[in-house]
C-alpha cells in the first residue's frame, strides 16, 4: 500500500471523509459504491465496486459473439475502465481507463455513432492513457451506455481501428443497444 500522509478521524456516526485528492485520482464520485475489506493485519481496504465487473466472463463471451457477427472490435467497460475486449489487442485496451467520449455517453445516457475522416482528427477518444490524455484512435465507433436500475454502469463499444469496413451505422448502433440491454438485464437478476 502507498502511504498518503493524510490522517482522518472517524466521526460519532462511524464516517470518515476520503480526501478530495484521493477521490479525484481514483475517479470516485458522490454516490459511487465502495467495497470494504479487512486483511489479516487489521487493515481496512476500500475498493471501488464495479457491478458490471462481476459479469466480466459473460461480457467477454458477449464481446466475442459480437466480434464474430460484425467483424468489428468490441470493448465493454464499467464506469472507469475496459473490462472485456474482442477483435483488438487486449494489452492495448483491457484495464485501461475510459476516455471523455465514453464518459459523455454515460452521462448523457445515449448512444453515439461516430465516423471520422481519413486523418482521424477529433477532440476526444474512448481510451485515456495513464496521464489522463486520450491516446487511441479509431476510424469510427458506436458507444452505447449500459443502464441498470436507472444508473449508467458501463458501455458497449463497437469500433473499427483499421477503417477497412464500411462506416459504422444504424446496424451497429442497434447491436450495441441490444448488447447493453442484455448486460443490464443480467445485472438486475
Amino acid at each position: 500500500m502507498k502511504a498518503t500522509g493524510i490522517v482522518r478521524r472517524i466521526d460519532d456516526l462511524g464516517r470518515v471523509v476520503i480526501p478530495k485528492e484521493i477521490r479525484r485520482n481514483l475517479r470516485i464520485r458522490e454516490g459511487d459504491p465502495l467495497e470494504i475489506f479487512v486483511d489479516r493485519e487489521g487493515s481496512v481496504i476500500l475498493k471501488k465496486y464495479s457491478p458490471i465487473g462481476e459479469l466480466a466472463n459473460f461480457a467477454r463471451e458477449y464481446a466475442d459473439a459480437i466480434n464474430d457477427a460484425t467483424g468489428r472490435s468490441v470493448l465493454i467497460s464499467d464506469r472507469d475502465s475496459i473490462i472485456a475486449v474482442s477483435g483488438a489487442p487486449k494489452k492495448d485496451f483491457l484495464g485501461k481507463s475510459i476516455g471523455r467520449l465514453v464518459e459523455n455517453a454515460m452521462e448523457e445516457r445515449r448512444a453515439y455513432v461516430n465516423n471520422y475522416d481519413a486523418d482521424g482528427s477529433r477532440e476526444m477518444s474512448i481510451i485515456a492513457d495513464d496521464k489522463g490524455e486520450d491516446n487511441y484512435r479509431f476510424s469510427g465507433e458506436v458507444i452505447c451506455p449500459i443502464i441498470s436500475q436507472g444508473d449508467p454502469i458501463g458501455t458497449v463499444i463497437i469500433c473499427d481501428k483499421k477503417g477497412n469496413l464500411p462506416q459504422l451505422g444504424d446496424v451497429e448502433r442497434k447491436v450495441a443497444q441490444a448488447a447493453a440491454g442484455v448486460l443490464a438485464r443480467q445485472m438486475e437478476q
